[in-house]
């Protein structure tokens, strides 16, 4: 008997993270119909889209966003409740947007898995009240979150992190340095400045200017500024008109582990390079009023996910105030030019994947998924 799994995203990553689940699932052979409000990725795999996420991922509480998460809520729900009417519906990260559609789809018996929950550890601790309630079984990510979400008594299986397991091998250096014209003999600087257009523009001119500083200073050292995939040309132009440093589009995990050091909005990337063990900063700043926000709802000090995880400052972490081009340049020159610190940035930073699980995330997904669809009689 056909069953029906409706997913929900927000953003580019957890429509890439869907999408891998869906992979996984087609290739269980389960008999699944798979509608979703997603993206690029989720359409390539097949899903047919309720709504493209290209809205959801805008930034602050404006009145315009705010209506218009509120609009697709309410239709998603309706069209869940009266229409759809799924067997599961599986959210993905994304928390404020899929907890308020969750509180909905409880009241109306429709059950609910939650893969890349909130990271309640870090900021909101009493979302996992919310959680508790409305979600009938958590796929947590972090090792450390398995135990958390068994305090509180809920179902949870422990996946894995994505990424231990979909990162691709290392890039060969010189065939990349041939590839996009980069100078062999010279050290490679590379700037990650989000994938949103609200952090371009808090960031971009702070990250370049640490670059300049750092070109003026030490001649031994090139330029790459990467363009996150889902940001357009036209959008990623209007803050990089006139520069003479290379970019470089979709390339991005292999432009991580062939550099010689980072630097980086915070973020999964920050993850994806310690993956690489690639020695990098992260810095972020954002609006004042945000800021203040922030501090209150905070759980934790650290921001950065390798210091996270590990519980420890292995990633210098250069945030509002801090975020300087000063201090980015000179972090960045002691992460070069320091071998003695270089050298256990880049142990501490291959301490952190022992923490993590191998297990392939979007397998045991899938199979949790699976197993609730279709169990073995």
């Amino acid at each position: 008997m056909t069953k029906r799994l409706f997913i929900i995203t927000g953003e580019y990553s957890g429509d890439m993270h869907a999408a891998n689940v869906v992979k996984q699932l087609r290739a269980l052979k389960c008999d699944l119909e798979i509608e979703g409000i997603g993206g690029i990725n989720l359409a390539a795999e097949g899903v047919k889209l309720f709504a493209d996420q290209k809205k959801m991922s805008a930034m602050g509480l404006t009145p315009k966003i705010l209506l218009n998460h509120y609009k697709l809520g309410k239709s998603v729900v309706d069209y869940l409740k009266n229409e759809y009417k799924p067997d599961l519906v599986l959210l993905i990260d994304y928390g404020a947007f899929n907890l308020s559609v969750a509180k909905f789809l409880h009241k109306a018996g429709i059950k609910i898995f939650y893969y890349i929950p909130p990271q309640v550890w870090a900021s909101r601790k009493y979302r996992i009240n919310l959680i508790k309630k409305y979600v009938d079984k958590v796929l947590c990510i972090f090792p450390f979150e398995r135990q958390l979400y068994a305090q509180y008594g809920i179902d949870t299986h422990y996946c894995g992190h994505p990424l231990v397991s979909q990162l691709p091998a290392p890039a060969a250096k010189r065939a990349f340095f041939r590839k996009y014209g980069l100078d062999p003999e010279k050290k490679l600087v590379s700037i990650f400045p989000g994938s949103r257009e609200f952090e371009l523009k808090n960031l971009m001119d702070i990250f370049i200017d640490a670059a300049e500083d750092l070109s003026m200073k030490h001649p031994d050292l090139q330029f790459c500024l990467s363009q996150a995939p889902n940001l357009s040309d036209e959008v990623f132009k209007k803050y990089t008109d006139n520069l003479e440093i290379p970019i470089i589009k979709g390339d991005n995990q292999a432009l991580l582990s062939v550099s010689d050091a980072l630097i980086l909005a915070s973020g999964t990337v920050a993850l994806e390079a310690c993956l690489y063990k690639t020695p990098m900063i992260i810095s972020y700043k954002g609006p004042q009023l945000f800021y203040w926000i922030y501090l209150l709802v905070r759980c934790i000090k650290r921001v950065c996910l390798p210091n996270i995880i590990a519980d420890k400052d292995i990633v210098p972490e250069l945030v509002q105030d801090k975020a300087t081009p000063a201090n980015i340049s000179l972090n960045i020159e002691r992460l070069l030019y320091n071998d003695d610190l270089r050298k256990s940035h880049i142990e501490d930073l291959a301490s952190v994947k022992k923490l993590l699980s191998d297990k392939n995330s979007s397998f045991e997904a899938a199979k949790v998924i699976n197993e609730e669809l279709f169990p073995i009689k």
